[in-house]
């Protein structure tokens, strides 16, 4: 009886190169050819690299139209403005100290040490230069200043007339807000505008500790903590 009738005929397991399509790659992160990513770098590599003017200039301008998008006023602005920051500020305490040569590189305990640190070292790091000023507030002891007479965020920035209340700057106050968070300081944060005739563009950082943080740096004092 001849089988081969109504029998499919097997299936070629020879087929050529040509016939197959390599995959299409799948949208996400993506990865070099050597399948090193930024997180593979040593964290000295870039300590002295500097980003040009114009490409960040270019890139926080960016991130002022982002965080525009859906807002309700100027405060809603400055707020998501402040979100963005905040991260940044976390990670660079620890990064910022990891870089700091032995003898130096403690973590500062106290709130003077801890703002000195803000407005010289995670200043220089941001911007090439130290802060203007800090200063404490006579009125409140929970209450802290800082001073940047040209902050380099609001050079670039173009703000309209009806919006002249409006503080890019609320980016910079967010990542001092995350540097205090991270050295368990918890601080609120905010910038304000305070021109002068000299400095029109001047920006002050309101820094307001919780109470917490107040009654503990006046049990490290009383023991003499130096911070």
């Amino acid at each position: 009886m001849n089988t081969s009738q109504g029998t499919k005929p097997p299936l070629s397991t020879t087929a050529s190169a040509s016939s197959f399509k390599p995959p299409l790659p799948s949208p996400g992160l993506r990865t070099p050819s050597n399948r090193k990513t930024i997180y593979d770098r040593n964290l000295n590599r870039t300590r002295t690299a500097e980003l040009s003017r114009a490409s960040f200039a270019y890139l926080f301008g960016e991130m002022v139209t982002y965080a525009q998008k859906r807002v309700t006023g100027i405060q809603d602005l400055e707020r998501r403005l402040n979100e963005q920051g905040y991260p940044l500020g976390v990670r660079l305490l620890p990064l910022l100290l990891y870089r700091a040569p032995p003898r130096t590189a403690t973590r500062p305990t106290r709130i003077l040490p801890l703002l000195q640190f803000i407005t010289t070292t995670v200043w220089k790091h941001l911007f090439g230069r130290a802060a203007d000023a800090l200063e404490r507030s006579s009125a409140n002891e929970d209450e802290y200043m800082i001073s940047d007479n040209e902050p380099l965020v609001n050079m670039y920035v173009s703000v309209p007339k009806e919006m002249n209340q409006l503080n890019c700057a609320a980016y910079v106050a967010g990542v001092i807000e995350g540097v205090c968070d991270a050295g368990a300081m918890t601080a609120a944060v905010s910038a304000h505008n305070g021109g002068t005739e000299m400095w029109p563009g001047k920006t002050v950082f309101l820094i307001r500790f919780e109470s917490g943080v107040v009654e503990r740096e006046g049990i490290l004092e009383g023991r003499g903590v130096a911070g």
